[in-house]
């Protein structure tokens, strides 16, 4: 039995444990600031203003529509803004305007009164109204939509940050995301963008991330694991984790200063060599990438802090990217078949890291990668900038309505990022130039006979693993097929279109035969109709028979008319 506050959110059409009155003020809400923001025409012609709220007048179309969804997001929340952000990542998706405007969305909120920031770190660590600090700042360093960050000392005097989560932020985060994901629902079902692109399993992607960044044990695990493997090298710090201290709604962690990455006029006060610090961001990104299959994919300026030796200190891994074997070996052989002029392997390459959509073609696809390489095939790598490449690279994927994956798009993102902080740093950096070396010293370590030898042994050993367990597993699955539970589960694509067009055809081919019948039957009615013993109820019946078949036959030539105008 169903609790009590557990509905069907008729607006949404989703199930939900909120209260339906909350489902129902969030979305008039949500409707509320994008038609304050002149994107109501917007949403009534893309459908989702039935998804929305009834208004019974729609501000003009402003001429920005990017702007506006922009200050749009910004207005509408913690979700919002982080949906916002993550689509400014993809230039696969939204044409230049919009990835421009989504970029500058800034993750800021009122900070939250410090009486409460107290309760939940005594509520999660005990002890005092400070808990295990000895002195706890009031003033917040940061406040942010999700969490808010304190300056500390521990009893034992070392100084660290304390970041505390919201209060209320998860309930109204899975508010948000149920309505975020029943709109795109929608869009997908509905609309020409939506039927090109596999939405749904984005807003998945973007959900899971999301949930992730609330759990501040995640982002302490990702933190340990990029120190850990890091190690001893001198060219980053990685803060300390404080284990102990940690919950999902509390994190602590050793305090690092220095200076921000794009103080450039601190910088050279302090006689710190730019060119060196460009170098050491670099190799810090490679690392990630290629030998740990971790990355840091948040790094904008205000996360990364010289020190003194030009060493980078790394703060904020709530939002990380992985990198899988198979992955990271596909990106390093579509990177040397773009360097040997290969359109076919580099297609090849892409494919396999499953950039394709739903009406994806290889031949087109690969005659556009061929025009990219033969324009830039002369340049060398010291004239050629990440910025461009990754620009051609997502005009092709916008053109084809290919959609790259979300650890594939993170990665462009961070590249580029990379790149600008580079070039703020040393305007004569050449990234790609830079990180060539360090590419096929990852692609020659990754294939070396230790390394394929190691695979090959990880390989057998799984494959006398499966034989071991085969004859079990074969056992149970004819059992299970000799007691009739075996299930099958099909996935269609595309049959809800054509369901829905049918339904509609038969409606259609329903009132015409309606009609033809009505038509008939008045035919009937006036050959009766000089009967004077009937002649009163006939010319009833004929006048509702002629309003009925006007009516009718208004719907059916109004239905093919629509229906030839969207095909």
């Amino acid at each position: 039995m169903p609790v009590a506050n557990e509905v069907t959110m008729p607006v949404l059409g989703v199930k939900s444990r909120y209260s339906t009155r909350a489902a129902l003020h969030r979305t008039r809400e949500v409707g509320r600031i994008l038609g304050s923001q002149g994107l109501g025409v917007a949403a009534e012609r893309s459908g989702l203003r039935r998804m929305l709220v009834r208004w019974r007048h729609w501000p003009e179309l402003p001429p920005s529509l990017a702007h506006r969804l922009r200050v749009a997001l910004a207005d509408l929340g913690v979700v919002a803004i982080k949906f916002g952000q993550m689509l400014s990542t993809r230039e696969d998706l939204l044409p230049p305007e919009y990835i421009a405007e989504l970029s500058t969305l800034q993750d800021a909120a009122p900070p939250v009164p410090f009486a409460d920031i107290r309760r939940i770190i005594e509520q999660d660590l005990g002890g005092d109204e400070d808990g295990p600090f000895a002195s706890l700042d009031p003033v917040p360093l940061a406040s942010a939509s999700i969490g808010q960050v304190h300056a500390a000392t521990l009893r034992n005097g070392a100084a660290v940050v304390v970041k505390v989560r919201r209060p209320g932020v998860v309930e109204q985060v899975e508010l948000d995301l149920a309505i975020l994901r029943d709109i795109v629902d929608w869009v997908q079902r509905n609309t020409e963008f939506g039927e090109s692109y596999d939405l749904l399993a984005l807003v998945d992607e973007f959900a899971y991330t999301l949930r992730n960044e609330l759990d501040y044990l995640h982002e302490a695990r990702a933190a340990h694991r990029l120190r850990a493997a890091f190690g001893g090298d001198p060219r980053v710090v990685i803060p300390r984790v404080y284990h102990s201290l940690g919950t999902e709604r509390v994190l602590v962690m050793q305090r690092v200063t220095g200076v921000k990455v794009t103080d450039v006029a601190t910088l050279d006060r302090l006689g710190i060599p730019r060119r060196v610090i460009a170098e050491n961001a670099v190799h810090i990104f490679l690392r990630e990438v290629l030998e740990f299959g971790l990355f840091h994919a948040d790094p904008h300026p205000g996360n990364f802090f010289v020190q003194p030796d030009a060493s980078i200190a790394i703060v904020d891994f709530g939002m990380v990217g992985r990198v899988t074997d198979a992955t990271r070996d596909h990106m390093l052989r579509g990177g040397l078949a773009a360097i040997q002029q290969d359109a076919e392997e580099l297609a090849e390459q892409l494919f396999a890291l499953g950039v394709a959509g739903r009406r994806a073609q290889r031949a087109p696809f690969e005659r556009d990668l061929e025009h990219v390489i033969g324009r830039y095939g002369d340049w060398s790598l010291r004239d050629l900038s990440a910025r461009t490449v990754v620009d051609e690279l997502s005009a092709i994927a916008l053109r084809h309505r290919l959609m790259l994956p979300r650890e594939l798009a993170l990665f462009l993102r961070v590249l580029v990022m990379s790149e600008g902080i580079g070039l703020t740093l040393d305007p004569d950096f050449h990234y790609l130039e830079y990180a060539s070396p360090l590419i096929k010293q990852a692609w020659v370590r990754l294939h070396s006979p230790r390394e394929l030898a190691r695979r090959v042994a990880g390989s057998l050993e799984q494959g006398m693993e499966l034989g071991i367990e085969f004859p079990h597993r074969a056992e149970r699955l004819l059992a299970r097929i000799e007691r009739g539970e075996l299930q099958m589960t099909v996935t269609h694509r595309g049959l809800e279109t054509f369901t829905r067009e049918f339904q509609r055809m038969t409606n259609r081919l329903a009132l015409s035969v309606i009609l033809a019948a009505s038509v008939v039957a008045l035919g009937m009615a006036a050959g009766i109709r000089h009967v004077p013993e009937l002649e009163p109820v006939v010319g009833w019946i004929f006048q509702f028979g002629l309003l009925f078949s006007l009516v009718f036959g208004v719907i059916v030539v109004w239905g093919i008319w629509r229906s030839s105008r969207r095909h």
